[in-house]
């Protein structure tokens, strides 16, 4: 059992882990849009209010709604571009307005998404989950470089710090043991910061600037508007996130040993939802499952919920208190890269692991793998490719794990000529779960 001291600094841990990838949405559309500094603090602090708030209905669990699966819900990316433009056309309103009715279609629709799980067999689930993984490794390096647009990316010094921080927490790994070892990452983030510092490029001023209290209003930003174009918009990118957050449920159950059942996921994915009405309501963005935090549970091993319910928690407090909030900002970009780098490698070799229980030797689970992989890791490192495609088809194939889930989906389907896993399969991955546990 893990003292209350232990939970909040492993929550805490968590919090540092998917942070960078929780501010840059409100920073990127609020830069795009021009907004006031007053507006660009609030839209911070509400995005991780309603983080944490979604977090922790998340994790509880109700009849209805919540996974009780350790995840962590944050903003998706995908919704960046779709607000921004239309906000841009319209107005933040109309924007807020889709984002409230596409929640509520995510809420309604769940049902009906759990009934195709069957198309996800165990061949199909190692690759998805696989390419979660991969496609977040150029994130790693970009941030380990000193941050995509920096001016000094991939200065010696950014990839000393990246991988000095690599090498720390490798180190606790390696040598230390029990609690200490769980904070691998939190230690490494602390030691990579402090470097940093001593070189000059850890800039206290925007704790300086920051507020100290900060309370989320309804309808910041004006009364919702309805538009049927940009509901449907935001309805398509919901859609999307719901692909991502089935292969983070699914990496999530390998990384802490259990089964996901379809209930969990239906239950989780209507939270999803609720959470997606909350941002709207309280003027942030839409949520789904953040697929930064499951390579941490894979790497320190601690599968409590208490500590992401204890993450959700910190969250809230962080978007009360902006102050606070942006002491977590100081940390530079390639400490950060250089964390990222071992948890997104753990979350491919979660994928690996459980292709592992697969018959590879049989041509068309090699198929299914290979082309899945080879489609998704393409499609997040050269999401260029598709600029020339109508809206929604660049929105969908834009993102590795949508375009490889989907290809993996498709071929399983015309190779296998079933939705459901062979048996062969279902007792080799029942016989990799047990060895595990």
């Amino acid at each position: 059992m893990l003292s209350r001291q232990k939970v909040f600094t492993l929550g805490f841990q968590h919090v540092l882990a998917m942070y960078a990838g929780a501010v840059v949405v409100p920073l990127i559309v609020g830069g795009a849009l021009k907004l006031t500094g007053e507006q660009m603090a609030y839209l911070i602090a509400a995005d991780l209010f309603t983080c944490g708030l979604a977090t922790i209905l998340q994790v509880m669990g109700t009849q209805w709604f919540g996974s009780r699966l350790p995840v962590i819900l944050g903003c998706t990316f995908t919704a960046v571009g779709p607000i921004i433009a239309i906000a841009s056309t319209s107005n933040l309103a109309t924007a807020y307005g889709a984002i409230i009715l596409s929640g509520l279609f995510v809420v309604l629709a769940a049902p009906l998404y759990g009934k195709l799980l069957k198309f996800f067999p165990t061949v199909v689930t190692g690759s998805v989950v696989t390419i979660i993984g991969l496609s977040l490794i150029p994130v790693a390096m970009n941030n380990a470089a000193g941050g995509q647009g920096a001016p000094d990316f991939g200065a010696p010094r950014n990839l000393l710090l990246a991988f000095g921080t690599l090498v720390v927490i490798l180190l606790v790994n390696r040598f230390a043991t029990g609690f200490l070892r769980s904070i691998s990452v939190l230690v490494g983030l602390a030691a990579g910061t402090a470097a940093g510092y001593t070189m000059g490029i850890v800039n206290f001023a925007s704790v300086g600037q920051a507020s100290w209290v900060s309370i989320a209003q309804p309808f910041y930003f004006g009364v919702p508007q309805i538009s049927i174009t940009a509901v449907i918009t935001m309805i398509l990118v919901n859609i999307v996130s719901m692909v991502e957050s089935t292969g983070v449920y699914f990496a999530v159950g390998k990384a802490t040993d259990q089964k996901v059942e379809k209930g969990q996921i239906v239950n989780g994915l209507r939270s999803e939802g609720v959470a997606i009405m909350l941002g709207g309501i309280f003027n942030a963005f839409p949520y789904t499952a953040f697929s930064q935090n499951v390579g941490l549970i894979s790497l320190t091993r601690v599968k409590s919920r208490d500590v992401i319910f204890a993450a959700g928690g910190i969250m809230v407090v962080l978007g009360l208190l902006p102050k606070l909030a942006a002491l977590t900002t100081v940390i530079p970009s390639a400490v950060l890269g250089g964390a990222m780098i071992v948890m997104f490698g753990s979350v491919a070799a979660s994928g690996i692991s459980i292709l592992s229980a697969v018959d590879l030797r049989k041509d068309s689970n090699l198929l299914i793998a290979a082309c899945s992989i080879a489609v998704g890791l393409g499609s997040a490192t050269l999401p260029q490719m598709f600029d020339q495609l109508p809206g929604f088809a660049k929105m969908l194939l834009q993102s590795g794990i949508v375009s490889g889930s989907l290809t993996a989906i498709v071929l399983n389907l015309f190779l296998s000529g079933t939705g459901e896993a062979p048996a062969a399969e279902s007792q080799a991955e029942a016989g990799s779960t047990a060895q595990h546990a």
